[in-house]
């Protein structure tokens, strides 16, 4: 298949039926940039209201109180070791359960987790989004449905850069920096590979309304068995 969102032969999904927590967990990957928050917007907006929820895998940062602002300003975090996947794992399996979570709240000024955290109750459907979600085998195993949104490189630094000096707060050297540092490399290392494990793969994110309108409806299609 081809209309923009190709399938790959990672395995067909099989949505978990429960009768109180999530029928459906989909994880939604691709590099820094690539519009994977686009994608998943779009996705809940196609999904009547109160019946998905939105967990960011950018969520579980560790909280590395440990060092000094200067020391985690230079962590690599696009490592999947700078997150706590094992707690996300956990809270995905707790919403299968029908019981409710408390996903942390980041603070990428401070790269400090707040003290509050954010309250997420079971819904038929979870979207899991981050560019390592499908890296980690454990929570790759919880994903019913694995959509890769494949953008060009070019295009998803540009808009890293900007997201990250107006919602950030970052000058443009830092970004620089970092980039070369540690943001192209390990999207060479960890999230390019694990494209192969998506299920769908939609080129040029938010844009394709072909491969949305395609995810959408099999999203449909899954609830209504």
């Amino acid at each position: 298949m081809n209309m923009q969102a190709s399938a790959t032969s990672a395995g067909g999904p099989g949505p978990n039926d429960t009768s109180l927590g999530a029928r459906l967990v989909i994880g939604i990957a691709g590099g820094s940039g690539s519009g994977k928050t686009t994608v998943a917007n779009r996705v809940r907006a196609s999904i009547p209201e109160g019946q998905v929820a939105l967990i960011e895998h950018d969520a579980y940062y560790r909280d590395r109180t440990d060092l000094t602002y200067d020391e985690r300003c230079k962590l690599n975090f696009d490592h999947p070791n700078s997150l706590e996947t094992e707690l996300l794992v956990e809270h995905v399996r707790a919403l299968r359960r029908g019981e409710p979570v408390d996903v942390p709240l980041y603070d990428f000024k401070t790269h400090r987790r707040a003290e509050e955290v954010r309250r997420v109750e079971p819904t038929r459907i979870v979207i899991v989004e981050g560019i390592l979600v499908f890296v980690e085998e454990a929570l790759r195993k919880e994903l019913d449905v694995r959509i890769y949104v494949d953008t060009d490189p070019d295009i998803r630094a540009f808009r890293r850069i900007r997201r990250d000096i107006e919602q950030r707060g970052r000058s443009f050297e830092s970004i620089r920096e970092q980039y070369y540092r540690t943001v192209r490399p390990m999207h060479l290392q960890f999230v390019e590979p694990s494209k192969r494990h998506a299920h769908v793969i939609i080129p040029e994110g938010g844009e394709n309304a072909v491969g949305i309108d395609f995810v959408t409806r099999f999203i449909g299609s899954a609830l209504s068995r």
